[in-house]
């Protein structure tokens, strides 16, 4: 079944935003494509530890359509598909940034850990 598209209406600011948003791997997502520009769809997996294959596409196509994320298919043999934000995309990141401050100031408060990625060296 086809999801409804998302266009409100909304109470508030804040519920167009995390409309957008909604879901445990979009920030993440967004946060990657900011720090490491350009992705393919296996780096952002591996940057990404514990996000499945069928989500990671679900809400690589839902921001997307929602203008944030550029897809560009590569006419090569195997066809090579890149993952980049929109301009959209890179103020929506800016916008996060204080929630992002409060998250890392959350995580010092309570002692929480914090996740490391491994990058893959580069040959």
């Amino acid at each position: 079944m086809a999801k409804a598209p998302r266009n409100g209406p909304y109470i508030c600011g804040i519920d167009a935003a995390l409309d957008v948003v909604s879901g445990k791997w979009k920030g993440l997502i967004l946060w990657e494509l900011e720090t490491h520009g350009v992705r393919r769809f296996a780096e952002l997996r591996r940057g990404l530890p514990g996000v499945s294959e069928k989500m990671l596409t679900q809400h690589l196509r839902e921001l997307e359509a929602d203008g944030l994320v550029h897809r560009e298919v590569h006419a090569e043999v195997p066809p090579r598909v890149e993952y980049s934000l929109t301009e959209h995309g890179h103020t929506l990141n800016q916008a996060l940034g204080p929630l992002g401050v409060w998250g890392v100031e959350r995580m010092r408060r309570e002692g929480s850990e914090r996740v490391t990625v491994d990058e893959p060296s580069r040959v």
